[in-house]
């Protein structure tokens, strides 16, 4: 029997809330994070709004002229996660802006190489959760995972899940209940969780990507496609 008790997953809520609020977002990712919990998956959920998360695309923001920078304690968790998970509202028919310094902090860290010499990010899956009342699932997940992908991720079928109710003002996710017996988001949650739980373990088990054909240092050094380094002929 496949087990997933050695995985870990990392949710980060792009909510302009903070945690103090309650966030729809939330509400919707927590039936992710359950599915996950109970095949034994460790889930850690962090708030967005509620850290102190400069913009900019550089590991330490601090080193650029910001006093502060409470991202790269968060890169830690990302790191330590087999498992990523972006959630955010639909704004304007658009991820939030909070969602954009999120993603945007993740590319700074992109360039930086695993012990393989690939990407740092290789390795790891990724998908994504979108609440709302208006139009824009889909746009902000082809966005979302159009990101992830690039900086390394691999992103499994099936590893987007929303809500949005009829368009225009109305009922959130959650709000009287408005979602949580909804067939369709709660199949698309269900497959998410599964998905990415399954490509997670397979990638684990295979040790990550294969280091063959997209080794930065190798590329660095001259080689291209199957040709030998030059420099060792």
């Amino acid at each position: 029997m496949t087990h997933y008790n050695d995985l870990r997953a990392l949710f980060i809520n792009c909510s302009l809330k903070r945690s103090s609020e309650p966030s729809h977002t939330q509400a919707l990712m927590d039936v992710a994070a359950s599915i996950m919990t109970d095949q034994g998956v460790a889930t850690t959920t962090l708030r967005a709004a509620d850290l102190d998360i400069p913009p900019g695309v550089y590991p330490d923001m601090t080193e650029h002229g910001w006093p502060t920078d409470g991202w790269p304690e968060v890169q830690k968790q990302v790191m330590a996660a087999d498992i990523l998970i972006v959630g955010t509202p639909i704004w304007l028919g658009d991820k939030s802006s909070v969602c954009t310094r999120v993603i945007e902090r993740l590319y700074g860290f992109s360039s930086i190489l695993n012990d393989k010499g690939q990407y740092a990010y290789y390795g790891r899956v990724g998908g994504c959760v979108i609440t709302g009342n208006e139009d824009g699932i889909k746009h902000c997940a082809m966005n979302i995972l159009y990101s992830l992908q690039h900086l390394g991720y691999v992103i499994p079928p099936q590893a987007d899940a929303g809500w949005i109710g009829e368009a225009g003002p109305g009922p959130s996710y959650g709000d009287d209940g408005a979602g949580l017996h909804n067939e369709f988001t709660q199949r698309n949650t269900t497959f998410m969780a599964w998905n990415l739980m399954h490509m997670a373990r397979m990638l684990k088990d295979a040790g990550g990507v294969p280091a063959h054909g997209n080794q930065r240092t190798a590329w660095d050094q001259g080689e291209r496609s199957d040709d030998p380094n030059p420099e060792h002929r």
